[in-house]
């Protein structure tokens, strides 16, 4: 594979700690991300992989620390705010709108470009219709992208689970996000299907040329795709650097496998 060029750092968590009642999610947690890498963030169950995607996309609000994303800092993330600086986000228990067809869940993805009015878009007059061809004609885009072309006007109900998390990721593409974050993207998928979004994640990265922070728990992919590496333990950051160095890191190792191996 080609050498892809990784830029600064376009996203900076510093010192988040994160509690619900007496209890600590997250305690002094700091790491970054550079443009165009993928960077993984793993570790055992209830390590505060899910919290932390949350801090950074506004759905908790940390008590402590500071987020900085191109350049401005934040003490906490609001949503809407995050999806307008081009933060986009799957979850790990699908939110799709089950009943509608797949186009329709990813032109869902484009609500954030949209600019008429919905008295507008309701009557489909003059350029409401025609910006409802353009944002349909960069759906469509995606929809190739995926393979997904033969379900265009399927309900997401009726397909197999691994297409709709498929067409997560399409919607979440649908916001043209500069920065992607995917909460255990090939959770309940089988191997065929597994390499099938190793493959879509991959392209995101090089054809779309997204950023992308991905939470994952197979190991093996997550050594594959990534560039760097965060660990997290009981809220605590216990590991961060390269796949390799992380493989090698004796505290990982005792995280995952217990120090008894």
């Amino acid at each position: 594979m080609a050498t892809k060029q990784i830029g600064d750092v376009i996203l900076d968590v510093k010192n988040i700690s994160l509690r619900f009642g007496g209890v600590k999610a997250l305690t002094d947690i700091s790491f970054n991300v550079r443009e165009h890498e993928v960077r993984a963030i793993i570790g055992p169950n209830g390590a505060g992989k899910s919290s932390m995607l949350n801090c950074v996309n506004g759905v908790y609000r940390p008590q402590e620390g500071a987020i900085t994303f191109r350049g401005q800092t934040f003490s906490h993330m609001d949503s809407h705010a995050v999806a307008v600086m081009g933060i986009g986000r799957t979850f790990q228990n699908l939110a799709l709108f089950k009943g509608m067809s797949v186009i329709d869940n990813i032109m869902t993805g484009r609500n954030l470009h949209i600019k008429s009015n919905l008295f507008m878009q309701a009557l489909r007059i003059g350029p409401a219709q025609r910006e409802e061809e353009k944002h349909r004609e960069f759906v469509e885009h995606i929809i190739d992208f995926l393979e997904i072309q033969a379900f265009r006007k399927t309900p997401v109900g009726q397909l197999p689970y691994g297409l709709q998390k498929r067409v997560d990721l399409g919607r979440a593409l649908a916001m043209e996000p500069q920065l992607l974050l995917l909460d255990e993207p090939m959770a309940g998928m089988n191997v065929e299907e597994k390499q099938d979004m190793c493959r879509f994640v991959l392209d995101v990265n090089e054809e779309f040329g997204t950023t992308i922070v991905l939470i994952e728990h197979d190991m093996g992919v997550v050594m594959d795709i990534s560039d760097r590496v965060v660990v997290l333990d009981y809220g605590k950051k216990i590991g961060d650097g390269t796949p390799d160095e992380v493989r090698n890191n004796a505290e990982v190792i005792s995280a995952y496998l217990g120090t008894g191996h």
